[in-house]
């Protein structure tokens, strides 16, 4: 399986606060037209069609999905919105990544560390796996980027969240769905090996297989790795993704980039090729790659936006995208 992607995000500008987790619930517009959002379906239906793009990753907050009650049910109605989303990504005929976008975290608070307990944590996973347990294209994103968390106390946290998730899936009558395993360092992949990876490879099914946990790992290219500058210094080949994927070789084990991209300048162009490339050469252990980001994003001031223009009946994709991520098809 290789996937090759751009990001739909769900909240538009000041719906979330980074890094710690929180989320103004009544600020938050999916990017669908007829909830008053960008056309992310539109978007998605062009990246499909056009480029050949098999997979979207689709971020909510926590709050929203429950409309603020930790260890509520689901909202009828927030759910509903989200679902809307899910359900425009499921027709393109790509795989959607469901990621809860809260870095480990409640309104500052970690879980499993002073903040949501891991049986909340694991409710709410249970409840989306019952939702999309017959969905096979749905892909379960624990968690985005935790960080300064204490990874083997976190892992214990994953690990509930894996066992609802089988659980209900089963209860369900649906089969197991890919599971995507953040560490700490905002899951970064050029300190998974050391600072995270250990802990995390004790994270099992029920029945102590891992078949369907892959690792979900980030990095960006720019001077600090922070996703929030135009121009691009590295390719994280060396620093990065060769040592995770040596790694990974010798623990027999998968990951995937969820989230990666630069600025539409020259650098940025070649860094970004570069490592893309290296990922496709690495197949065997790498799954794809998710560039970040497109959907409610203000193609005009936002420095890595990956959003497409629309004229008439006619997508016109950012140089970035055009450079790298289109696929043959």
């Amino acid at each position: 399986m290789k996937l090759t992607i751009t990001s739909i995000a769900t909240l538009a500008a000041g719906a979330s606060a980074l890094p710690h987790g929180t989320c103004v619930t009544t600020k938050v517009v999916p990017p669908l037209s007829a909830l008053g959002g960008p056309d992310g379906a539109g978007q998605m239906s062009h990246f499909a069609q056009d480029l050949s793009m098999n997979i979207f990753r689709l971020p909510v907050g926590w709050q929203f999905l429950v409309n603020n009650q930790l260890g509520g049910t689901l909202d009828a109605n927030n759910i509903g919105q989200y679902d809307q989303l899910v359900k425009a990504c499921l027709a393109t005929g790509a795989s959607c990544i469901i990621d809860i976008h809260n870095y480990a975290r409640w309104n500052g608070q970690i879980i499993g560390q002073g903040g949501p307990t891991d049986d909340q944590f694991a409710n709410v996973w249970s409840q989306l796996a019952t939702k999309y347990a017959s969905e096979e294209k749905v892909i379960f994103g624990l968690m985005n980027e935790p960080h300064e968390v204490d990874i083997n106390t976190w892992a214990k946290s994953v690990q509930a969240a894996v066992t609802a998730i089988r659980q209900a899936e089963t209860s369900a009558g649906g089969s197991a769905h890919t599971i995507l395993i953040p560490g700490n360092d905002y899951t970064s992949a050029g300190a998974f090996p050391t600072n995270s990876g250990p802990a995390l490879l004790g994270v099992v099914n029920p029945d102590g297989s891992t078949t369907g946990l892959v690792f979900d790992v980030h990095k960006y290219s720019d001077s600090d790795g922070s996703g929030t500058h135009t121009d691009c210094v590295t390719d994280n080949i060396s620093t990065a993704f060769a040592p995770l994927a040596d790694w990974l070789r010798t623990n027999k084990r998968q990951a995937l980039n969820t989230e990666m991209g630069g600025g539409n300048t020259q650098s940025c162009e070649q860094d970004i090729c570069d490592q893309i490339a290296y990922v496709n050469a690495n197949a065997d252990v790498y799954l794809g790659y998710v560039g970040w980001a497109a959907g409610s994003f203000d193609p005009q001031t936002y420095e890595l936006s990956e959003v497409p223009t629309k004229n008439g009946n006619t997508w016109t994709d950012t140089a970035l995208i055009q450079a790298c991520f289109k696929k043959a098809s």
